[in-house]
């Protein structure tokens, strides 16, 4: 799976760009504030239709464009993208239109998908391109909030699974409309006789989301445990990813320590291809937890209260891990994710490696770089072209980006 060719309207600092992007390895490189991280993250808007930056996507507009006296302002991101099963082109349009008989400066924000220039629902705009993003904040994923690690799993899954992203759009407005329920039953305004058709479709969607997840942290493990094990730390270390649902095995419903839901954990992965027993347990947990949850006008369990954690050799690395341990597990967590969804599609994802091998030793530099070259299309950005060897930059695709431009450098100069 490769890009040919990227064009960007009004995006980030990039006025209007047209780019060829060739086989093999691309490395972006000039000063800070240029435009190069903004590449990388077209590319993965298009895969994701997430931005791994931005809290709202108004912020992707150009600025000197979304501040212009024009009645509609069109951001467009476009990628001809080639596979084994053919090509296709992808666009993802940003609309900013002022309201009429609106207050001065008012204006709507919506979003289109387009597949082969037709019109799709953004669900079905993933699965056409697929990524892997590498960042210097990765570690977050370690150190951060539960929310990261669900969304990390989300968006991955998404890139290989529709009917999970199906599933999941169709459970988070299940959840909406549950809790709303619930709300205005706790203020007298609600019927606790419709309570069960909400909960159900919990259930209904919940397990397919609890299975799907199991196993794709279960195939995500053994890769990860594989690279970290043999070629990060020379068999001294054992990594470990362990699934922590909010799922009690004896599903009375209340909070659960660390051992219960790592219990919990290992039985969906043990049976996450048996739905009916998941959404026997799931149903268990929510009645259990229904008078919790009328109290508290929330759904306390269920998938979006999922959490997982990587271990070393039995430590959590969020809370104990060394910078050097976070760095080479969230390496083996990238390079597994790599291999996972090649091993399914077929394809080679697109990998994209926003100023990542700076943060890196020289051992897990090189190991990086090895992926890189094995790749069949990756994009690296860089301020230093030297930090890189002249094997490397001789097999690489030199581009200058400076100011919201990109030129081709005949060669990257140490």
């Amino acid at each position: 799976m490769i890009i040919t060719h990227l064009s960007l309207t009004n995006f980030r600092n990039y006025g209007r760009l047209e780019l060829d992007l060739p086989l093999g390895t691309t490395l972006l490189h000039g000063n800070n504030a240029q435009g190069k991280t903004n590449l990388l993250e077209a590319v993965y808007y298009l895969a994701t239709s997430r931005s791994p930056h931005a809290s709202h996507e108004r912020q992707l507009l150009n600025w000197e464009a979304a501040q212009a006296d024009e009645p509609v302002i069109v951001g467009r991101l476009v990628a001809q993208v080639s596979t084994q099963t053919g090509d296709r082109h992808i666009e993802m349009r940003l609309i900013q239109e002022k309201q009429r008989n609106g207050r001065s400066g008012q204006s709507s924000f919506r979003r289109q998908a387009l597949v082969d220039r037709r019109k799709v629902r953004l669900m079905d705009l993933l699965g056409n391109l697929r990524v892997v993003l590498f960042l210097p904040e990765d570690v977050q994923l370690l150190t951060g909030s539960p929310s990261g690690r669900r969304r990390y799993m989300d968006i991955t899954l998404c890139q290989i699974d529709p009917a999970y992203c199906r599933a999941l759009s169709q459970y988070n407005k299940a959840l909406e409309q549950r809790n709303a329920l619930l709300r205005q039953i706790v203020e007298g305004q609600g019927s606790l006789d419709v309570l069960p058709i909400f909960t159900d479709k919990i259930v209904e969607l919940g397990s397919q989301i609890l299975g799907r997840r199991a196993a794709f942290l279960s195939n995500i493990a053994r890769e990860a445990q594989h690279i970290h094990y043999e070629a990060l730390t020379q068999g001294q270390e054992t990594i470990r990813m362990r699934y922590l649902p909010r799922l009690p095995q004896d599903g009375n419903g209340r909070n659960r320590d660390a051992a219960d839901l790592e219990a919990a954990g290992e039985w969906l992965q043990a049976n996450h291809d048996d739905t009916g027993a998941i959404a026997e347990r799931l149903a268990q947990t929510l009645a259990e937890a229904q008078r919790n949850d009328l109290g508290r006008g929330a759904t306390s369990v269920g998938p979006h209260r999922d959490d997982w954690a990587l271990t070393v050799n039995g430590r959590n690395l969020g809370s104990y891990g060394s910078r050097g341990q976070q760095r080479s597990a969230i390496l083996s967590l990238k390079l597994a994710e790599i291999n996972w969804m090649e091993n399914l599609t077929g394809d080679k994802p697109i990998l994209l490696l926003d100023e990542v091998v700076a943060e890196l030793d020289e051992r897990r530099r090189g190991l990086l770089l090895n992926a890189v070259q094995q790749s069949t299309q990756a994009l690296l950005t860089a301020t230093d072209p030297g930090m890189f060897t002249t094997q490397f930059l001789e097999q690489a695709t030199g581009m200058t980006v400076e100011n919201g431009r990109v030129r081709l450098d005949r060669q990257v100069e140490l």
